[in-house]
């Protein structure tokens, strides 16, 4: 319980006074912001800054910091440190640094950012990978709470499937203020009403929650090593590419710059807490990482939900306010996802988005596709999201430091985003080398040809700018 409440503890201590440091190098400015500039009544719209930062909180608090931690706790408390130090040190720098570079592009999505300062073959990369990565995003965040909803309802899957996409038709095609910023405060309430049940049951209850230790507990052992496994796996709960396709959603709402530490780096603190107490909840509740496994390999990460949050809570008011709290977290990612794809799109092709029937033409392919999908196998598809969304963060991290460097003028304050740009770069080569999903090679070659790819990465970073001559 000590190491829980250290991390905790740790993790606010990371948003007062890293994410102040962060804050002081992209030198936020009193400069007029999108949402003030160029308002629209459809995306640029600007809200209050309390309502901005709970809608991206539930913008990027999917099931990453629920499912992935508690795939992430097979590896055993060791899931703590990764949790705290990639939400403190990479997380929280990813998304401040894409939240705030949107604001100061007017907004644009992130593979238009990232295109701007990377080159024309970035920019399509990025335009590829972010519509794929976010159809695959709203397709998790579609069938989990479906699956969810079956435990609680009975009713079939596809029968919830059908109603979701019904919500995140509207969610896509309305205006921010008229939809989303009215119904997030609901969601967001059950959401908190979730985390405070399931916390407060682990510290009341007769249970002995684990304290952290630096070993491999997962029940395949050397079979499935922490690096880089857990670090992909783990997902939205440190680190996650697809909050930078969230970001320009709020950067079209945010009244001032100086809010943006609040709002993207303080969300990313908020679902890292949250992603803590659902990796400690997971070793918590089944006592060990073996029965853990079999309870995600017999009843999926949705069964093992229904099962923490029914037996800490009860079957009645407790247990049904906690499984909406986690229906909350995915359904409230799964629709600006899709928002996301639509926006993301738009500026691809230049599509004007004031009119209904251009958005009509975006999001009803979208959602079509989005509904094939949805009755493939749910486990691949979230292996691909995971490491499509963690190659994302890193391409990012690599962008905001290209951008702090040229764009603020601050050479080692570039060193802020580069480096955690340069761990991802290790983390998802490996991870594409070694993992069953990937390439297959053995873990050595894997970790020779992941590590010197970042250095190589690194090393054309620190040439471009230590090393270039003024």
């Amino acid at each position: 319980m000590q190491t829980f409440f250290i991390a905790i503890i740790t993790l606010i201590l990371g948003y007062f006074l890293y994410g102040l440091a962060v804050e002081k190098i992209f030198k936020p400015t009193d400069a007029e912001t999108p949402a003030l500039r160029i308002k629209d009544s459809v995306d640029y719209i600007p809200l209050p800054t309390w309502k901005v930062f709970l809608i991206e909180l539930l913008n990027i608090a999917g099931l990453g910091p629920i499912f992935g931690a508690l795939a992430g706790a097979l590896w055993g408390p060791c899931v703590y440190f990764w949790i705290v130090l990639g939400t403190i040190f990479a997380g929280g720098v990813h998304d401040y640094v894409s939240g705030m570079m949107s604001v100061r592009e007017d907004g644009k999505s992130i593979a238009e950012i990232v295109g701007n300062s990377m080159g024309d073959l970035m920019l399509g990369i990025m335009r590829f990978v972010s519509v794929i990565l976010l159809v695959l995003v709203g397709t998790v965040f579609l069938t989990g709470p479906a699956m969810l909803l079956t435990k609680l309802t009975e009713i079939e899957v596809n029968t919830w499937i059908m109603i979701i996409l019904i919500y995140y038709f509207f969610a896509t095609l309305l205006p921010i203020d008229k939809f989303i910023s009215k119904i997030y405060p609901i969601f967001g309430v059950a959401l908190f009403a979730m985390a405070a049940g399931v916390l407060g049951s682990m510290l009341t209850g007769e249970y002995q929650m684990p304290e952290m230790v630096f070993e491999n507990l997962h029940p395949s052992g050397v079979e499935m090593p922490i690096f880089p496994l857990m670090f992909v796996t783990v997902a939205c709960g440190a680190i996650s590419g697809f909050h930078s396709t969230q970001s320009p959603i709020m950067a079209r709402c945010l009244k001032s710059e100086r809010r943006g530490r609040l709002v993207f780096y303080g969300a990313m603190v908020a679902e890292g807490i949250l992603a803590m107490i659902w990796a400690a909840a997971g070793m918590t509740f089944f006592g060990n990482t073996g029965a853990l496994a079999d309870e995600l390999r017999f009843g999926g990460p949705g069964g093992a939900v229904y099962d923490i949050c029914v037996g800490f809570l009860g079957m009645g008011i407790g247990g049904t306010l906690a499984m909406l709290g986690v229906i909350a977290c995915p359904v409230t990612s799964g629709d600006t996802a899709f928002r996301s794809v639509r926006l993301t799109l738009a500026d691809w092709f230049g599509i004007e988005q004031s009119s209904l029937s251009e958005r009509l033409s975006i999001t009803i392919p979208l959602l079509a596709i989005a509904a094939f999908l949805t009755q493939l196998d749910f486990d691949v598809i979230w292996r691909y999201f995971s490491w499509t969304n963690q190659t994302l963060a890193m391409i990012v991290l690599w962008t905001g430091a290209v951008y702090i460097f040229r764009n603020v003028g601050s050479r080692f304050g570039s060193l802020a985003a580069a480096i955690p740009a340069a761990f991802m770069t290790a983390v998802t080569s490996t991870y594409i080398l070694y993992a069953p999903e990937g390439f297959q090679l053995p873990l050595d070659i894997s970790y020779i040809a992941g590590i010197s790819t970042s250095a190589i990465f690194l090393g054309i970073f620190l040439k471009s700018t230590f090393l270039k001559k003024s």
